[in-house]
Formats: C-alpha cells, sequence, structure tokens
C-alpha cells in the first residue's frame, strides 16, 4: 500500500486508486460526514475533485455552496432535497452512477437515509459553505 498520496494537480497527469483515497474530518460537515481531496485545492481558485463520505443517518442541514457543483454517485444512495429548511419529503434518492447538477447558491440538505454513502463532487473553487441556519453550522458548535 502506498503512502498517503497527495491531491493531484489538475494540470499534471496523474491517478488516485480508490483504496488509497484517505477521508479527514473537514469542519464545515458533522461528524459522521468525512471529505477527501482529490484534484486542486479547494480553498484557492481553480478546479477541484473532492468526494464525500457520509455514515448512515447523517444530515447535513439546509445550506448552500457559492460555487456550481457536479455530483457523481459513488456508492450508496445519496438523498438530497431542494430548499431551505429540513424537509424528509423534499428528498430525492439517486442511485451510484447518478449524476447531479448543482447551481451556485442552491439551498439544499442532504441525508444518508439508507446508511453510508459516497459522492464526487467537482467544481470550481474556492469551495465554500454556508448554513441557511447559522445554528446548523459545524464551525459555531452547532
Amino acid at each position: 500500500m502506498s503512502s498517503t498520496p497527495a491531491p493531484l494537480s489538475p494540470h499534471v497527469f496523474g491517478s488516485i486508486a480508490s483504496e488509497d483515497v484517505v477521508y479527514r474530518p473537514f469542519a464545515a460537515f458533522p461528524s459522521a460526514a468525512r471529505l477527501a481531496v482529490l484534484v486542486g485545492d479547494p480553498t484557492k481558485a481553480g478546479p477541484y475533485v473532492v468526494r464525500v463520505k457520509a455514515e448512515a443517518g447523517a444530515r447535513l442541514m439546509p445550506h448552500q455552496h457559492p460555487e456550481d457543483r457536479i455530483y457523481t454517485v459513488i456508492s450508496g444512495v445519496f438523498y438530497i432535497g431542494l430548499g431551505s429548511k429540513f424537509d424528509p419529503a423534499q428528498l430525492t434518492a439517486y442511485a451510484p452512477g447518478t449524476v447531479v447538477v448543482l447551481p451556485g447558491n442552491t439551498h439544499h440538505f442532504h441525508w444518508a437515509k439508507s446508511g453510508e454513502y459516497i459522492t464526487q463532487v467537482t467544481g470550481y473553487g474556492p469551495l465554500g459553505i454556508d448554513y441557511i441556519d447559522v445554528k446548523d453550522d459545524p464551525r459555531r458548535g452547532g
């Protein structure tokens, strides 16, 4: 097994095997969700690719991102709902292989309703996340 790979540059040929993807806590996520940076530096202007792994039952409360995003469901069922209030009736389930386009500044929420899921997110940074209700933001001790 190789050592932990650094994120790939979007300007140089390279690869990361699935078994080498390392998920880490991310301050803007609840503890049951983790982030892996695969390509680029999502804190800076430029293209990035990250993966999000959410444990069964994890909820990301209503939030928005300033950047446009493209999600690809890697495994599990990805539940996403649109709106500024968490409403299970608004969730749509997406199976592995599905591509979901989420325009910037769209209020939405996620729930790992039926078990763990992994999504791959492609965007142009910097990556941003703003919770609709600041009490839901883990960075604020919410």
